[in-house]
C-alpha cells in the first residue's frame, strides 16, 4: 500500500510541476500557391536559391525540402553548416523536423565547395542511413542533391543511387 500511495503522490507532483518542459508543435504555411517538385531539376531550382552564394564556394551547407503527399513543397530548413570539406547531419534532427511538419517526402541537399559533383563515401553512407530511417518512418526520401557553386548538380535519384 505504501508503494501505491507513493506512486500517486509522484504522479500528482508530475502533473502540477512547473519545472517540466512544455512541448509545442506548430506549422503554419505562408504559401498561397504551392510549388510542386516533379523532377530533380525542379528541386535543384528551388534549392540553389536557398544556398548562401557568399559562402557556397568555401563552406558546406546541408538543407532539406519537406513535401506533402503530392510533392508540393511545405518548406525548407537548413540542417547544418560545416567547413570546407564536410558538415555534420544528425538523423534525429532531420526526422524530427519531417515528423513535426507531417512531411510525406523529403529531398536532401548539400553543396561541394570544390565543385566536384561526385558523391563521397560519406555522402553515400549518409544517404543509405537516412533512406533506411525514412523507410522505417514511412517518409519517402525522394532525392539527395549535391550542388556545385557554379550551378551544376548531381541527383542520387537520377543516377539510380537512391537506396
Amino acid at each position: 500500500m505504501i508503494k501505491k500511495n507513493n506512486l500517486k503522490n509522484q504522479l500528482k507532483d508530475f502533473e502540477t510541476s512547473l519545472e517540466l518542459a512544455e512541448i509545442k508543435v506548430s506549422y503554419k504555411s505562408k504559401q498561397r500557391e504551392k510549388v510542386k517538385v516533379a523532377s530533380s531539376r525542379d528541386a535543384f531550382d528551388i534549392l540553389y536559391h536557398i544556398y548562401n552564394m557568399d559562402t557556397i564556394e568555401y563552406q558546406e551547407q546541408f538543407f532539406m525540402l519537406l513535401l506533402n503527399r503530392v510533392n508540393h513543397v511545405l518548406g525548407w530548413v537548413k540542417i547544418s553548416m560545416g567547413g570546407t570539406a564536410g558538415t555534420v547531419v544528425d538523423p534525429k534532427i532531420v526526422f524530427s523536423l519531417a515528423l513535426q511538419t507531417n512531411a510525406h517526402g523529403i529531398i536532401l541537399s548539400h553543396n561541394h565547395p570544390s565543385g566536384n559533383l561526385r558523391p563521397s563515401d560519406n555522402d553515400i553512407n549518409l544517404t543509405k542511413k537516412l533512406s533506411a530511417s525514412a523507410s522505417l518512418l514511412e517518409i519517402k526520401l525522394l532525392d539527395h542533391i549535391i550542388v556545385a557553386p557554379e550551378g551544376a548538380y548531381y541527383s542520387f535519384a537520377d543516377e539510380g543511387n537512391l537506396f
